[in-house]
Order: structure tokens, then C-alpha cells, then sequence
């Protein structure tokens, strides 16, 4: 029993020794544990994200099939004319835009400006529901056109494996992001972070520090769009 112990020991000593220097660290750096844990949730879903756009290069360089042309696949019919890419660059705008009004929403938060920083959220994830409603239309034309899974009408099968999945992916952060976006905005009207209270979201003490944790995740969630659209759509 003694020799178990003594085994213990340094292994309780090195846990201990961790989390005191991370949290010296964290008070040298003054970072909130929210926004330190933000980071971190960033920093593995660009590793997911990596990963399904590498896996993209190489299943797209290694295929046998011909790859379908982007700029046909995902063209709209306008008065007879075929625009490529204009329901595509419609979303990239509206996605880009709402990076902006996020910003402006942090910055009057730490102005304590309730007013606009709920206005701004609330804009912010009008944006971001924009963008899932366009994606879903997307979805359902190259659904009705014959785009599976496991194959498409136009040539290499896992096109549509790897379109569902991206995209799918990318959607679902994106509404994640509108549904904690309007929480935050009603929370915000509400005064719960002016009135530091606890809650969903707010953790012991609200403040709008969370804003800004909030905003890191948009703006990840917007500058992968940014690579999706240069690889996917682009390429």
C-alpha cells in the first residue's frame, strides 16, 4: 500500500503543478476562462475542418470520373440566363456581412450600449438564418436534380458524399450559431449582463465578455466559409 501511494503522489503532484501554471497563466494573460475554452473549441474544430478539406483535395485529385464543374452545377436560371456561382456569392456576401455586425455588437457591448449590441445580435443571426435558408434551397435543387450521397448525375460519385457532408457540417455550426446568438440577444434585452446574473450561457456571473466569446465562434464559423467557398465551389 505504502509503494502505491508513493505512486500517486508525483502523478497528483504533476496534475496539481498543470492546472497551477495554466491558471497563472491565465491571469498573467488576463483571459476569461469562457473565452480561454472558446479558443480551445476553435482550435479542434479547425483540425475537423482541415481534415474534410484535405480529405476533398485528395479524393477529388485521386477519382477516375470526371469531377462536375462547379460553375454548372451551382448556376441559377434567371430570365433564361444561367449565372454560375450567384447563389453561391449571395451567401458568401450575406455570411461576410454578418462578421460585421457581430463586431460592432462586442464593441457596443463593451460600450454597455444594451440597445445596439442587442439590435446588432439580432441582425447577426437574421444574417446567419439567411445563409442556412439559402443552403437548404441549395440542397433541395441539386436534391431534385439527382445529387445523392453515393452518386450524381453529372460524373464522379462522391461528389455528392462530400458536398453533403461539408456543407452539412458547416450548416450545422452555422445554426447552432443563430440559436445562441438570439439567446444572447434576448439576454441582453433583458439586462441579465449589465446585472451580472447567472443563467445559460452567462455562467456565475453574466458580462459581456461572453459577447465576445460568442463573436470568436462567428467569425471561425465565417472564415471557414471562406476556405469551403475558394476549395469547393472555386476549384
Amino acid at each position: 500500500m505504502a509503494t502505491h501511494d508513493s505512486d500517486a503522489s508525483p502523478q497528483r503532484e504533476g496534475t496539481a503543478g498543470l492546472i497551477r501554471d495554466w491558471s497563472v497563466d491565465r491571469r498573467v494573460f488576463d483571459v476569461p476562462w469562457g473565452k480561454a475554452m472558446m479558443w480551445l473549441f476553435i482550435l479542434s474544430d479547425v483540425f475537423i475542418f482541415a481534415c474534410f478539406l484535405v480529405g476533398y483535395m485528395v479524393l477529388r485529385m485521386s477519382t477516375v470520373e470526371p469531377w462536375p464543374d462547379a460553375s454548372e452545377v451551382f448556376a441559377l436560371t434567371i430570365a433564361g440566363q444561367s449565372i454560375p456561382l450567384l447563389l453561391i456569392a449571395i451567401m458568401t456576401f450575406i455570411l461576410i456581412s454578418s462578421s460585421g455586425t457581430m463586431a460592432l455588437a462586442v464593441k457596443y457591448g463593451y460600450a454597455n450600449d444594451r440597445r445596439k449590441t442587442a439590435i446588432l445580435l439580432l441582425i447577426t443571426a437574421l444574417l446567419g438564418a439567411s445563409f442556412v435558408g439559402m443552403q437548404a434551397f441549395e440542397w433541395a435543387i441539386l436534391i431534385g436534380e439527382g445529387v445523392r450521397p453515393w452518386e450524381n448525375p453529372w460524373g464522379a460519385a462522391q461528389f455528392g458524399a462530400v458536398f453533403f457532408l461539408i456543407t452539412g457540417f458547416h450548416g450545422t455550426h452555422v445554426t447552432i450559431g443563430v440559436i445562441f446568438i438570439v439567446i444572447m440577444a434576448v439576454k441582453v434585452m433583458r439586462g441579465s449582463l449589465d446585472g451580472q446574473r447567472p443563467g445559460f450561457l452567462t455562467g456565475r456571473k453574466g458580462s459581456y465578455g461572453m459577447v465576445e466569446s460568442l463573436g470568436l465562434y462567428w467569425h471561425f464559423v465565417d472564415l471557414v466559409w471562406v476556405f469551403i467557398f475558394a476549395f469547393f465551389y472555386l476549384w
